[in-house]
């Protein structure tokens, strides 16, 4: 038996517009479901949010995505999060993180670190805190 974790973002109407972005960024496909294509009856203003939503990349990369309903409480506090990306090809990481970038707020540069070849945070314009790191071939 084996089991995988998907980070699933919650958003309050940018749900479509953020798994566009992260699909630019990493490829894959888009899935998207809408509230009313969910559910029976849904307030109007909000059938066309997302119910279910997903990028997902042959490299692996899977990512889900929902506009909480305006019905329900929704706070997305500060740094509730971190989706980190992990990998092996500096090359790969760069490309991600130079994508990941615009609009971003840097934490910390990607650069090289004590512990990883090369290692940075971000968070992007949606306020979602990334971690991008090149595994250290050195670790034991």
């Amino acid at each position: 038996m084996s089991i995988t974790t998907t980070t699933h973002l919650n958003f309050r109407g940018q749900a479509r517009e953020a798994l566009a972005f992260y699909q630019s960024v990493f490829g894959g496909e888009v899935m998207i479901l809408t509230h009313s294509q969910i559910y029976p009856t849904f307030p109007t203003e909000e059938a066309d949010h997302v119910a279910f939503g997903q990028v997902r990349s042959p490299e692996g990369f899977h990512i889900m995505a929902f506009d909480v309903p305006a019905a329900r409480p929704f706070d997305p506090g500060i740094t509730p999060i971190f989706v980190s990306v992990h990998g092996t090809d500096a090359d790969e990481i760069t490309r991600y993180w130079n994508a990941l970038a615009a609009g971003a707020t840097i934490v910390q540069p990607l650069a090289a670190a004590g512990w990883a070849p090369l290692y940075g945070m971000l968070s992007d314009r949606f306020g979602i805190t990334w971690v991008l790191d090149v595994a250290n071939t050195d670790a034991p």
